[in-house]
Order: C-alpha cells, then sequence, then structure tokens
C-alpha cells in the first residue's frame, strides 16, 4: 500500500528569498521581513514581480553581490575599496562615471581572475 501523506509545503526564511531574489531584505516591506516565504510564493514573485519589487531591484538600495556585479568586480573587491554599504543604482552609475583608480585595478584584477578560471577549466 502507498501513504498518501499531504505534500509539505516547503517554506524559506525571508532573509533566503531576499537573496533568491537579488534583493537586501531590509528594503523589503515589513510584511515581507517578517512571514516566511513558501516555494510558490517565491516562484510567483519571480515571474511576476509586485511593484515594490520592481523598483527594488531598479533603484536599490542593492545587496554587495549585486554591487559587484553591476561593476564588474568581486565582492572582495568591494571590500578592499572600502566598500562595504549597500548602495543604490545612482550611487553605482555615480561610480562608474567616475571611474576611480581603485574600480579600474579591481576591474583589471576581476579579469585576470576569470582568464585563469576559464585557462584551469579548458586543461
Amino acid at each position: 500500500m502507498t501513504s498518501s501523506k499531504p505534500k509539505t509545503v516547503q517554506t524559506m526564511k525571508p532573509e533566503t528569498a531576499a537573496k533568491k531574489l537579488d534583493v537586501l531584505l531590509s528594503a523589503t516591506p515589513a510584511e515581507f521581513q517578517e512571514g516566511v516565504v513558501s516555494r510558490d510564493e517565491l516562484n510567483a514573485l519571480q515571474s511576476s514581480p509586485p511593484a515594490w519589487l520592481v523598483d527594488l531591484r531598479r533603484n536599490g538600495p542593492h545587496p554587495k553581490q549585486v554591487v559587484a556585479a553591476k561593476l564588474g568586480v568581486s565582492i572582495s573587491g568591494l571590500i578592499r575599496s572600502g566598500i562595504t554599504e549597500p548602495l543604490t543604482t545612482a550611487e553605482i552609475e555615480a561610480l562608474k562615471a567616475e571611474n576611480p583608480a581603485w574600480l579600474e585595478h579591481e576591474r583589471a584584477v576581476q579579469r585576470e581572475a576569470r582568464k585563469e578560471a576559464l585557462r584551469l577549466k579548458q586543461r
């Protein structure tokens, strides 16, 4: 005989859901921060994002992994340059326009790291 257990709903903490959505948890609405998120709710947020999520993704503040990606550097490069706080899209664009020496340096480091990773992968 097969047991007919009810299917368990998978849930995750808001921190995990925010990471999967590439947004900063502290910038999300209170009801998102205080609840749990089911796998179905996460899928719905990804496929049909509400206005608050669209706005956060567009304007920020962004978590460090998104800031690093938008600047073309590693998270370690951000930390080495003293950027430890979330940045908005406007702040990221201002940094790109300014193109400080540390940004050029960290982009070069990132390019070399990617080349080396590719070289090792091809071995």
